[in-house]
């Protein structure tokens, strides 16, 4: 289900909307933004990401296993100029955060603001029969398509066969640094293998490991196009861009490594006690603890630590599911996430409830860009048959030494595999568990990108209360299985976008994957001056399409964020990196429409930058729908 929250009365959707060809930087005012702006976090923490757009994971499908570390700008940040690559330290933190502690949940805040008059809800459904066959040649009479219990109209409607072929992106032009610029408009039937470093094992990671190289050697010429991350707790590694190389693939896989997960060292019987909130009180006694004393103490430590690690293991697995969402926002079509993981942190007994009020943005945030990109979750359990009773709780080393915590411990994993099929439902996956023919798994998740169909409806605008809308798709044909997504966040956070432009600014500056929802490309074009600093300049060029215009009273506007981050390689003191930005918010006279959707937008624009080699991000944010685009471009100054 994706949501077209900027598709405004009276101009055309954003996807289709074309933009100025006007030289923005020429008039419009700029300069540099204050760090009150970008917040602390940033700053503060580094950020990685890739210093050439070579590396982006649409561009190209080759490994870039194995990267390298060495020091960068921002504390603790790493890079290597060899592997063209910049790490973030472990500590990084995102925009989201620097949310206050107070700050509403969905079920909880104030009446939604809706920005636009005329908001579609795009909602995708594989139809499959008993035996999991896709179902085909379906009409829009057999749908039927309910909110909140109340049938909807279906206003569009249509069957989508994906094709096997690679995509076709625009040739590299030497000097341009670009993001993914599809050339046609053809849903590809894409699967992510995502392993979840966070939150597995590092035993069950090479499992994973393993059972994903299975599936890909049983499967080798379904022409299918896959792209291969790790999920760590700083950020997404992209080990395999989109390739339908499979004998690829499966070396890529061989030579990947593990990840200490977020909870490393921390036993099941902690880590249930701390999701349950069994927290042991501290004894008050003068007398001397005792051993009884002692062991409530460490206990009592121990859970404490384990949940500041579960909420460290939400924000990345979180964080984890946007950069993923954001880099493929680009590609046409419904995609296919695989997770394969050991638990999720967080337990969601309904859709809006998450552990920790300052998370629900962010949270919500994510859920919407899954849509917004298309992207279905297929959450896979890699520790396979998990036994569930007491037994194995009581018989532990743990449970021995400090008491049984068998009931907590069955009860996570209850939650566990609760919360995997509550996701997967959210985003229109499935969830496996309970299961070690994980081979199996992980080839039906990918089957269901083959087909699909795509119903669209109109939002009912009126109807300002926030919380999750719950959607119900029922087809008109016996036998027949649906798998949709069962809701969507109506909130200030995903129907707003005035209420995220702050933080996706400043986590799309630390992304380690660009962004293609908006495609963009940065081009140095010249160098002056003779002082300590050089005014170096560069032109961003934004294609047609690429951000929305604003119709409405008459006049078209365009209303976008352009921001830039520039990165001394091999610095050690610390500095906080140059920021500059721009907002472009203009009315487009009706006589510049035309040139404006043929040739769409230029930006000059320039940095002051002392001699030295630098990594310069920047990206493009589209205030009026919320998509986001972002490129790296290495920089020397002699």
């Amino acid at each position: 289900m994706g949501i077209a929250r900027a598709s405004f009365r009276g101009c055309s959707s954003a996807r289709s909307s074309a933009a100025s060809s006007v030289f923005c930087g020429e008039f419009l005012p700029s300069g540099f933004l204050s760090s009150e702006f970008f917040g602390s976090a940033l700053f503060s923490y580094g950020f990685r990401l890739p210093l050439s757009c070579v590396l982006c994971l649409l561009l190209f499908a080759g490994s870039v296993s194995g990267w390298g570390q060495s020091d960068a700008t921002s504390p603790g940040a790493r890079t290597n100029l060899g592997d063209q690559v910049v790490v973030p330290p472990a500590d990084s933190n995102t925009g989201f955060l620097n949310i206050p502690p107070g700050s509403e949940s969905a079920d909880k805040e104030a009446k939604v603001r809706f920005r636009s008059q005329t908001i579609m809800v795009q909602v995708p459904a594989v139809v499959t029969d008993a035996a999991g066959n896709h179902i085909h040649g379906l009409t829009k009479d057999d749908f039927h398509l309910f909110e909140n219990g109340m049938e909807q109209k279906i206003a569009q409607f249509e069957e989508v066969v994906t094709t096997n072929k690679q995509i076709a992106v625009a040739a590299a032009r030497p000097g341009v640094f670009a993001n993914l610029t599809v050339s046609d408009e053809q849903p590809r039937a894409v699967a992510i293998l995502a392993l979840d470093a966070i939150n597995t094992p590092f035993l069950e990671q090479a499992t994973a490991r393993e059972e994903l190289a299975k599936f890909l050697s049983e499967n080798l010429n379904s022409g299918q196009l896959f792209a291969l991350m790790i999920i760590t707790g700083h950020g997404v590694k992209i080990v395999q861009g989109l390739t339908d190389d499979r004998e690829k693939l499966v070396q890529v896989l061989k030579k990947a490594g593990g990840e200490l997960p977020e909870l490393v060292g921390l036993g099941p019987d902690t880590q249930a006690m701390a999701a349950a909130g069994d927290i042991p009180e501290i004894p008050t006694s003068t007398g001397g603890l005792g051993m009884p004393g002692a062991r409530k103490v460490m206990e009592h430590n121990d859970a404490i630590t384990t949940q500041v690690a579960q909420q460290r293991a939400i924000e990345g697995t979180l964080t984890g599911m946007l950069e993923i969402a954001w880099a493929l926002e680009g590609v046409p079509g419904r995609k296919s996430l695989i997770w394969a993981t050991g638990g999720f942190p967080f337990a969601i007994a309904s859709a809006d409830q998450l552990p920790g009020e300052y998370l629900s943005p962010l949270y919500e945030r994510t859920m919407e860009s899954l849509e917004a990109a298309q992207i279905s979750v297929y959450p896979v359990d890699v520790r396979g048959l998990v036994v569930t009773d007491g037994s194995a709780a009581a018989a532990s080393t743990t449970t021995q030494k400090f008491g049984t915590r068998a009931a907590d411990r069955v009860a996570l994993q209850q939650s566990m595999i609760e919360t995997f099929n509550e996701f997967a439902d959210m985003t229109g996956g499935k969830a496996f568990y309970n299961t070690n023919d994980l081979a199996s798994s992980f080839r039906r998740a990918a089957d269901d990108a083959s087909s699909y169909y795509v119903a669209t409806y109109y939002l009912d605008t009126h109807n300002r209360n926030p919380g999750w809308r719950v959607l119900k798709v029922k087809v008109d044909k016996k036998g027949a299985e649906v798998r949709a997504r069962t809701g969507f966040f109506v909130t200030n956070t995903t129907m707003d976008p005035e209420a995220t432009r702050r933080s996706d600014l400043l986590y799309a500056l630390s992304s380690p994957i660009e962004g293609t929802g908006v495609p963009l490309s940065v081009k140095w074009v010249g160098m002056s001056g003779s002082g300590e600093k050089k005014k170096v300049e560069f032109m961003l060029h934004l294609p047609p399409g690429s951000v929305a215009i604003e119709g409405g009273g008459g006049e078209n506007r365009l209303n976008f964020e352009m921001a830039a981050a520039a990165y001394v390689v091999g610095e050690k003191s610390g500095k906080s990196p140059l920021t500059t930005g721009k907002t472009v918010a203009m009315p487009v006279p009706a006589a510049q429409m035309a040139s404006l959707r043929t040739n769409g937008i230029d930006m000059k624009n320039t940095l002051e930058l002392g001699p030295g080699q630098y990594v310069v991000r920047v990206v493009i944010r589209d205030n009026i729908t919320g998509r986001v685009g972002s490129v790296t471009a290495p920089l020397t100054v002699n």
